[in-house]
């Protein structure tokens, strides 16, 4: 079986300074932009690498989603259709 990884668009917002340097740094991380307390980034397959880097930094808001690789995908994910379709809350 020759599954795709799952990518994830995150985006965190911190209580203090975000450490954007070891969330770049992480295993998988990429994209990573910072706007004041925010971060967003990509995150492809694991997330653990990602959750390490977060320790120790206090987090008051995380949200989560597919990052679409094509139109057809995104287009189809929000009517709920095909593989991809995620609309948990995570």
């Amino acid at each position: 079986m020759n599954e795709e990884l799952p990518t994830r668009r995150v985006e965190i917002t911190f209580v203090g300074r975000p450490p954007a340097r070891q969330l770049a740094r992480a295993s998988g991380v990429s994209e990573v932009v910072v706007d004041g307390r925010r971060v967003r980034c990509l995150v492809n397959g694991s997330v653990q690498p990602f959750l390490e880097a977060l320790h120790g930094y206090e987090v008051i808001g995380l949200t989560s989603m597919p990052a679409f690789s094509n139109t057809l995908e995104a287009r189809e994910s929000s009517r709920g259709e095909g593989p991809r379709a995620d609309r948990g809350g995570g």
